[in-house]
């Protein structure tokens, strides 16, 4: 088993948590407290990596991630979240698009669940996914954190947050 490391990393939006280890990345949070946990001492290189990717994303200079990931979830959450890896920075789609790639549109809360349960933020783009109705809705970060996040990828935010 490959060891499961910490680092933080200091965002607009807040700290981050990364979560990793040599197989990739296993999370990516927000922190609204401080950490609980002092960060590794020695970080394995996907978290380096991990690491220098957001700090570009957030001054403008990255439009996607190259970084591995390690994603632990059900069969149907790994598939969500891999379409999540689809959706185009600067662009959004809505739960019922996320059925229907599934080929289920009645799958919709389902998606919903998995997105909610997305552990790697920002690089996993589940700020990405809005309501039908093009309302911001269900961000674990914070719906002030998503529409940050749309925002900085050029996309208008012009429906109400719910």
């Amino acid at each position: 088993m490959t060891e499961l490391v910490l680092a933080y990393s200091d965002s607009p939006l807040g700290t981050l948590e990364i979560a990793g280890s040599v197989a990739g990345i296993r999370a990516v949070r927000f922190l609204d407290e401080p950490p609980l946990a002092p960060a590794s001492p020695d970080l394995p290189a996907p978290v380096v990596s991990c690491i220098q990717q957001l700090a570009e994303y957030f001054a403008g200079r990255r439009r996607s991630f190259e970084v591995p990931l390690d994603l632990q979830g059900t069969s149907f959450q790994r598939r969500v979240w891999e379409l999540l890896l689809l959706i185009p920075f600067g662009e959004t789609r809505t739960y019922l698009d996320i059925a229907l790639a599934l080929g289920d549109s009645k799958a919709v809360r389902a998606v919903g669940a998995a997105n909610g349960q997305n552990p790697v933020s920002i690089i996993v783009p589940c700020h990405r996914v809005i309501g039908g109705d093009g309302a911001l809705v269900g961000y674990g970060g914070g719906l002030w954190r998503k529409e940050w996040l749309l925002a900085h990828e050029g996309r208008p935010v012009q429906a109400r947050l719910l």
